[in-house]
């Protein structure tokens, strides 16, 4: 008997969890940067949506650690461990960070490339390895990622899609 295939959405400044066969997707990815973080032999796998690189930026006193790079990666890291993910084993592929604005070059309208570093800084200093990215550009992307697979489905806007 085949298990049924759920896909969990993810939205934005929001993360998820999914043991396989279930997957997972996040849309909406313009300059906001898609992080998944799985554990290939377990078939777990996590998605973040970040939506902002520096928790600093928040405005109120409650803190959503999902829309920040620097607090929902590692929150991702440890609901991944709770669902039974092992730390040492976890890998990252990466999406979005788009600069979807083309005036000017002052660092608030360059949020998707600050975006994708603070991502890239954040899973540097916890010592997991990215080994998939698709970022950049001036499109936006809806990914799906499957933990039996551990392929990120990437579909771009007016650039159609491919699979790291």
């Amino acid at each position: 008997m085949t298990a049924l295939k759920t896909v969990v959405r993810v939205g934005i400044a929001d993360m998820n969890v999914v043991k396989s066969p279930d997957c997972i997707r996040t849309s909406g990815l313009g300059s906001c940067v898609g992080v998944v973080l799985y554990d290939e032999v377990r078939k777990i796998a996590g998605l973040l949506h970040v939506m902002l690189p520096d928790s600093k930026l928040g405005k109120s006193d409650q803190l959503n650690v999902a829309k920040f790079a620097d607090t929902g990666i590692y929150a991702l890291m440890e609901a991944l461990k709770a669902e039974g993910a092992r730390p040492m084993s976890l890998k990252a592929k990466i999406a979005g960070g788009a600069q979807m604005f083309q005036f000017g070059s002052n660092d608030t309208i360059r949020i998707g490339p600050r975006n994708v570093e603070a991502v890239k800084n954040e899973l540097k200093r916890l010592s997991i390895p990215i080994v998939g990215e698709d970022t950049g550009g001036s499109s936006g992307r809806t990914i799906e990622f499957d933990p039996e697979t551990s392929k990120l489905n990437i579909r771009t806007v007016n650039a159609g899609t491919k699979d790291i």
